[in-house]
């Protein structure tokens, strides 16, 4: 073993508890393949969603764990679209939705792009997917299952299923109800009247012709035609296996709600002649309300929107954070993994040994990939100032920031560009509405009044945050604030118009004594408070 095996083998984070576990089942050797295939699964059927990418990145993620398990074993992730599964109904978050009705049940492929970019709407949602793993860095093939039926690549395994047809539906039919096992065939047929993908049953099922018959539903003619080439696909649980079995897939991960379909795909896999993957069932993600997100929906965060507001490690922070835990998917959850990522890439290089491969960073770039942390601005304190000095530009954040960090800049911290970028949209987009100001009290006015003075003496001065951190805190306790909580909330409320804020210390430092003192006086004037305030 390596140095870098060693540590791993004794790494506890999730990803590495995973390569372990398909280390054990492999034995330590590469498969008769000569590579370890991970996989993982999308239906087109709908834009992609966050969860979509989650998988992908997880996946990614429990691989390098694995090659830094075992360094001499080559491995693969295959991102595969069911691209050849038929339209079951129109998503409400696209344009043009009476185009796709009249498309329905046809193959994804064969339905036409509402967005008039592609050359269906499959092309459509593939190429938005590709272009985020790719922009992500993600080592990866793509694979379309239209074009994987239609090249002959899964001809052997559909005679294989043609060869184990009554073992399939004897797997199949007892999880159906009575309505649907009377219809019921793992073998979808492409209909040569209509080109739409038919549920019907099967008049004969014949393994050594590999054909399959069945009575045509528009013209009633009895249709004899070949499983293979593409004139057929198969039934999604049925073709998860087919997959699984054909490509010879080692892991494969899936959300909580597929965990007893993953339980039928695998005996489905036996019944063929192979070996399940090795799996890892992770949580739902949910929108705001607590809905499961749906592409057909469209609720919960597109990775679009994300990325509009918070970059892109983040992002993968959020999906590496406690997979069997449910998660909400909306924007408030921005910001915060955005200040988490920057503290783990701080914390990378002091770390030693294990330490280093539990950090999420080891996780998100890879080994020899973690970037160096940058001295910057915490996100959160970018928002506070954008919300204060109402930013509508970069430019505005900028003249602050290097006055308090005079070496910082969009050359020489990038990083901190980029949050930059990001928290003036999301201050345009997700704050000026939510916010809202309210005047002190009486007593708060006084306390208020008392933290100006106090806060005359620093003024051109260039203190220390921890000082000046100490300042605040030294007033709200004199003015009788028992629970300081309320001190600060009170801070945040009057002068930034929400209920949560920053460090304030570190907030006057960045923000400027002399300009902290100002907001203080408007404040207590209650000028904040105005309808013109925002």
């Amino acid at each position: 073993m390596t140095a870098l095996s060693q540590l791993a083998d004794a790494t506890r984070a999730w990803p590495f508890e995973e390569a372990k576990k398909l280390k054990k089942r492999l034995g330590g050797k590469a498969p008769s393949k000569g590579y370890v295939l991970f996989e993982t699964g999308y239906g087109p059927s709908g834009l992609p969603h966050l969860g979509t990418f989650g998988e992908v990145a997880r996946t990614t993620m429990v691989k390098r764990a694995f090659e830094a398990l075992c360094p001499d074993i080559p491995t693969k992730l295959v991102a595969f679209s069911d691209d050849m599964d038929g339209l079951r109904k129109v998503p409400t978050n696209v344009p043009n939705q009476e185009l796709l009705a009249q498309s329905l049940d046809k193959p994804l492929t064969q339905v036409p792009d509402p967005f008039g970019e592609e050359a269906s709407f499959a092309a459509q949602n593939n190429r938005r997917l590709q272009r985020f793993l790719d922009s992500f860095g993600f080592d990866y093939e793509f694979k379309s299952s239209t074009e994987t039926y239609q090249s002959g690549e899964f001809d052997e395994a559909l005679v294989r299923m043609a060869e184990t047809y009554e073992k399939v539906m004897g797997i199949m039919l007892p999880t159906l109800g009575d309505e649907r096992k009377a219809t019921y065939s793992p073998f979808l047929p492409i209909s040569p009247v209509s080109g739409k993908v038919l549920q019907v049953p099967m008049l004969s099922v014949d393994a050594g012709a590999g054909t399959i018959t069945y009575r045509e539903p528009e013209t009633g003619d009895e249709i004899t035609q070949s499983v293979t080439g593409g004139s057929c696909k198969v039934q999604w649980k049925p073709d998860w296996a087919l997959r699984w079995y054909a490509l010879q897939v080692d892991y494969e991960m899936y959300g909580k709600d597929l965990i007893d379909s993953a339980k039928i795909a695998a005996r489905i896999t036996s019944a063929l002649g192979g070996p399940a993957p090795e799996g890892f069932s992770y949580e739902l993600f949910l929108d705001e309300q607590g809905q499961k997100i749906s592409k057909s929906k469209g609720n919960g965060l597109s990775i679009e929107e994300w990325l509009e507001y918070g970059p892109a490690e983040s992002l993968s922070l959020y999906m590496f954070q406690r997979p069997r835990a449910a998660k909400k998917l909306h924007f408030d959850v921005i910001p915060k993994a955005v200040d988490d990522y920057v503290t783990f890439l701080e914390k990378f290089p002091g770390e030693a040994g294990e330490k280093q491969l539990e950090n999420p960073t080891w996780h998100i770039h890879g080994q020899d990939r973690v970037p160096a942390a940058e001295d910057g601005v915490s996100f959160g304190m970018l928002l506070n100032l954008a919300s204060v000095v109402n930013a509508d530009d970069s430019g505005v954040l900028w003249a602050f920031i290097q006055r308090y960090r005079p070496s910082a800049g969009p050359e020489s911290t990038p990083f901190l560009a980029k949050l930059v970028d990001h928290a003036v949209s999301y201050y345009r987009d997700r704050v000026v509405p939510t916010k809202s100001y309210r005047a002190p009290t009486k007593a708060e006015a006084a306390a208020f009044t008392e933290l100006d003075t106090a806060l005359a003496a620093f003024e051109g001065q260039n203190t220390p945050a921890e000082d000046l951190q100490t300042v605040v805190f030294t007033v709200g306790k004199a003015a009788g604030y028992e629970n300081l909580r309320e001190w600060f909330q009170a801070l945040y409320q009057v002068l930034l118009g929400q209920d949560q804020g920053p460090r304030f210390g570190s907030f006057i430092a960045l923000y400027g004594v002399a300009e902290t003192r100002a907001l203080l006086q408007r404040g207590i004037r209650g000028e904040l408070a105005a309808p013109t305030a925002t």
